[in-house]
């Protein structure tokens, strides 16, 4: 493996400061929120019980943050240890996601101080859906600590707790695997319960759970490949461009896996001829297939494959494909029927962007202070 060490250098750089700043704004809305309640700072309604912050933080942000659970099957399951020096960045990334999708699901909920009941047996709802997602993302939550805390052994020197948690580690990584693919693929059957006000074009009511669990496994590889090429960039690294070219061949293998099943459902179903319908449904599907056919073209070209720029490319536009893939579901196409509307409140919206700029600084702070990135060289101030 090889060896990591702390970037270093100076903290408080203008993106920790904007990011500082963002994060203070979104507290304020926060706050005014838990005081005054949800209807106070958000434009949530009979029709539309879940906005921006459950899609966004919770059904997007735990699938940008599963390039952990990504890379974890890749080494530990599949035995690529080649891939092994991109772990603890994707691990660490993947807390940060869950972590903040986590903490945004006390947002949605009317009585928040009523959060524990959520873990007494007899208030359990078995029916539902979301309390699999609830115990499975936060019990990922905390193993996913776990799998960062030997990053934070290292720094302190504690060694001998060091070398027991990593005797133990296997058993935390293999829950890792499972957690994920559970949680994820119950997110798809949430769609499923929203029968037929989720668009005929999404509603893939014996494929979900299978789509969307490729979908996060995508987005987990085009996150990795998306954090080293930034890390490259932002922090004068070494590209790691040939061993994120063979991660981009597992992402070609996804992508036709997807359209495989998301067309043949399609096709099945007698669907096809909606894409061509010429409504706000059918552009928002052609745009969205677009935008994952074209990591796909990318992906598929070896020489294409070598080049960083084109890979990051690729990333970029998968990941636009995927958040677009979600949205669409839950809120763009989404219709209740008559009479409601939903568009994200200023504060809503700035409560979104204050959680992703927290990410962004618990990141900077991780990696310049902690064992992190494994040593590639010399880093810009």
């Amino acid at each position: 493996m090889s060896a990591v060490k702390p970037l270093g250098g100076r903290l408080f750089t203008p993106a920790f400061v904007i990011s500082g700043a963002l994060v203070a704004l979104a507290f304020y809305y926060l706050a005014e929120r838990f005081v005054f309640g949800l209807g106070s700072v958000t434009n949530l309604n009979g029709g539309y019980p879940w906005g921006i912050w459950v899609v966004w933080d919770i059904v997007i942000g735990t699938a940008l943050g599963c390039g952990g659970y990504a890379l974890a099957l890749t080494v530990y399951v599949f035995n690529k240890g080649e891939y092994h020096p991109l772990v603890r960045p994707a691990v660490t990334a993947s807390m940060l996601g869950y972590a903040m999708g986590g903490f945004s699901a006390f947002f949605d909920m009317g009585r928040w101080w009523q959060f524990y009941n959520i873990a007494l047996p007899w208030h359990m709802n078995f029916n539902s859906v979301m309390l699999e997602v609830a115990l499975c993302v936060t019990a990922y939550i905390v193993i996913l600590v776990i799998e960062f805390l030997p990053a934070v052994l290292e720094r302190l020197g504690l060694k001998t707790l060091l070398w027991w948690l990593n005797k133990v580690l296997f058993l935390i990584i293999a829950l890792g695997v499972l957690l994920p693919t559970m949680h994820q693929s119950s997110l798809g059957s949430l769609l499923i319960a929203g029968g037929y006000k989720v668009s005929p074009l999404w509603q893939s009511y014996h494929m979900q759970p299978l789509l969307a669990v490729i979908t996060a496994l995508a987005m987990g590889f085009a996150i990795v490949i998306y954090e080293a090429s930034v890390s490259t960039t932002g922090f004068g690294r070494p590209s790691e461009t040939p061993l994120l070219a063979k991660l981009g061949k597992v992402i070609a293998g996804l992508l036709i896996a997807y359209f495989a099943v998301r067309f043949g459902e399609l096709a099945v179903n007698g669907k096809l001829g909606l894409i061509f319908k010429g409504d706000w449904d059918s552009l928002w599907f052609l745009l969205e297939t677009v935008l994952y056919a074209v990591p796909l073209a990318v992906l598929l070209n070896a020489r294409l494959r070598q080049n960083g720029r084109a890979l990051l490319f690729a990333a970029i536009s998968l990941l636009s494909a995927a958040i677009l893939y979600r949205l669409n579901a839950f809120l763009i196409t989404y219709d209740p029927g008559p009479g409601y509307s939903y568009f994200p409140a200023f504060p809503e919206v700035m409560v979104t962007i204050g959680l992703i700029a927290l990410e962004v600084g618990a990141w900077l702070f991780f990696v310049k202070t902690l064992p992190v990135l494994h040593d590639a060289g010399t880093h810009k101030a």
